[in-house]
């Protein structure tokens, strides 16, 4: 059973590939007694309790000052503020529509588990996070995320820092492929950097 603050950054349907063993391992990570984990609980706590995630898990292809200015400083200040826009707009989102009454979740945790197989298939073949046809099927994964509420540039990152970072959401997406958290990652920077139809971000909607 779906609680009714599941997140669009939380898909649960466990690949049909895994074994028995290594499902129950998946479920048991990202499910708990009384429910699923729910991200936007976890991030509405690290509002309330003015905490920081943990970046020890962060891959490489998240540090975006070590591959622009080769400093690391500016790589975490800018990741930093991506973890506050996705917390939130996405607070914001739940208080404005009723913890996303209006989403069909059962179709998004199906349509989740269908992407990731094909961004998994392209992984497989020695596809790269910029190539058109990954590009692509970032699009459908920004596409399904905006059932929920349309991200801006910096929440969209901050759901890939939330994919490494977080264990269970590691386990899920690392189910699939082990590689996969690292390779959507680097994917969502290219998107962000290049692509549209994003949410203006609170910075640009700050009066001068």
């Amino acid at each position: 059973m779906l609680r009714s603050d599941d997140s669009p950054f939380e898909p649960r349907l466990p690949p049909a590939q895994l074994t028995g063993t290594e499902r129950r391992r998946v479920q048991k990570l990202v499910c708990r007694p009384d429910g699923c984990v729910s991200s936007s609980g976890l991030y509405q706590q690290l509002i309330i309790d003015g905490r920081s995630m943990s970046t020890s898990a962060v891959s490489p292809f998240h540090r975006r000052g070590d591959a622009t200015t080769g400093s690391g400083a500016v790589g975490n200040s800018y990741e930093d503020k991506c973890r506050r826009s996705l917390a939130e707009e996405q607070a914001k989102s739940l208080a404005e529509t009723n913890n996303w009454e209006h989403v069909d979740r059962e179709r998004v945790h199906r349509d989740w588990d269908v992407l990731y197989r094909e961004i998994t298939g392209f992984l497989e073949g020695g596809s790269l996070p910029g190539d058109q046809q990954i590009q692509e099927l970032v699009r459908r994964h920004f596409n399904i995320a905006c059932r929920f509420y349309t991200p801006s540039r910096e929440a969209y990152v901050g759901m890939s820092l939330f994919y490494a970072e977080d264990e269970a959401m590691r386990a899920f997406h690392d189910s699939y492929h082990p590689g996969l958290v690292e390779f959507l990652g680097a994917a969502i920077s290219v998107f962000a950097e290049q692509k549209d139809g994003f949410a203006p971000s609170a910075d640009a909607q700050a009066p001068a």
